[in-house]
């Protein structure tokens, strides 16, 4: 069963999820990234020295909702709670699930990171609705 936003399956048929987090001081930042579900949870993964890593350090408070990749919804926000993970068997599902889904420019996105020594500050998150 998908989770529902706003009477919009969210899954994997989107491929940009906007992701919003909040400011120290309750303001909303909205991201749209690459996603994948599983496990009735959305795992994402991100520079972990990004913006957004440093506001789900401070509350796990978000809002989902699908988007295309320049932020613009297709659907409704739906209240979530995001965590940053370290589990690797975490890591590996999301890999897994992430790499299934995009395939080729996951890969190909995957090498630059390895190239540039990005990969190994990489964030992950889990996203519960």
């Amino acid at each position: 069963m998908s989770p529902m936003s706003g009477g919009v399956a969210l899954d994997d048929r989107y491929r940009y999820l906007s992701l919003t987090t909040y400011r120290a001081n309750g303001a909303e930042v909205a991201t749209p990234v690459w996603f994948a579900s599983g496990d009735g949870t959305f795992y994402v993964f991100t520079a972990g020295d990004s913006g957004k890593v440093k506001r789900l350090r401070r509350s796990p408070r978000a809002r989902i909702a699908p988007c295309d990749a320049r932020g613009k919804l297709h659907g409704a926000y739906r209240d979530a709670t995001a965590r940053l993970v370290t589990d690797t068997a975490v890591i590996r599902r999301a890999q897994a699930a992430l790499g299934k889904k995009y395939g080729w420019q996951k890969w190909l996105l995957d090498l630059g990171s390895r190239l540039t020594g990005r990969i190994r500050r990489r964030a992950w998150i889990v996203i519960d609705v």
